[in-house]
Formats: C-alpha cells, structure tokens, sequence
C-alpha cells in the first residue's frame, strides 16, 4: 500500500498546487474584479495595500493553478502571505485560530512547500521542461 500512496504522491502535490492556486484566485477576483461579491471588498482600490494583495493573489493564482513559474510565484506569495499575517493577523493576539490569520499562515508555508517541491507532474512546468 506505501508503493500504491508513494507512485501517487507526485499527482497529490499537483492537486495541492491546483487547490491552492484556485484559493488564491478566489480572493483576488473578489478584491479586484469583484467576483464573488464579498461586502468587505466592495470599494478596494488598487493602490491600497488590499488592492495590492487582490493583484498578488489574482496573479499568483491564476500562474499556481496552471503550474506556470510555480516556484518564483510561490517563494512571492509565501512572502505575501506571511506578510498579511504579522501586519494584520499576528496584533491581533499569539493563537491563528483566534486571529483569524488561519488562512494566512497555511498558504505562506503550503507556498513554501510549492518553492521546494516544484509544480507537480501535471504543471506547465512540467510540460515545458519535456520539450
């Protein structure tokens, strides 16, 4: 059965990567293209530091779920991410669960994951470097 589970880890990573990219591309297209629309993100202006983040998480979402430059883009939102969580999460009190930076703190170091590990077999990465 660890035969069975280790040949499918490869794929798993690319699952990850593509829920994860997905998540991402969730909040940037409510913050900047306001879809789906989320009350709090209703008046985002782009030079904001939310509107800047809406465009990060945009991006970088959308290059994560098709595995295109998954490790710049990923070592980007890692460095996002945690960046989100000290500035707003982290003053908010030491636990995530009662900060709210749950989120936050999973996709910096999931991101991180995504630096060493690479795309996964089922990537753009993957089928540019076959050529």
């Amino acid at each position: 059965m660890n035969e069975t589970l280790a040949a499918w880890a490869p794929r798993a990573l690319s699952v990850l990567r593509i829920f994860t990219g997905l998540e991402l591309l969730d909040h940037g297209m409510a913050k900047i293209l306001g879809f789906p629309a989320v009350p709090s993100f209703a008046n985002v202006q782009i030079n904001s530091l939310v509107g800047a983040s809406g465009l990060i998480e945009l991006i970088g979402g959308l290059l994560l779920t098709i595995g295109l430059f998954t490790r710049p883009i990923a070592f980007i939102v890692s460095g996002f991410a945690a960046v989100a969580y000290f500035m707003v999460h982290a003053p908010k009190g030491f636990y995530p669960v009662l900060n709210g930076g749950d989120y936050a703190a999973l996709i910096s170091f999931v991101a991180v994951y995504f630096v060493f590990a690479g795309g996964g077999p089922w990537s753009a990465d993957a089928l540019i470097g076959r050529k």
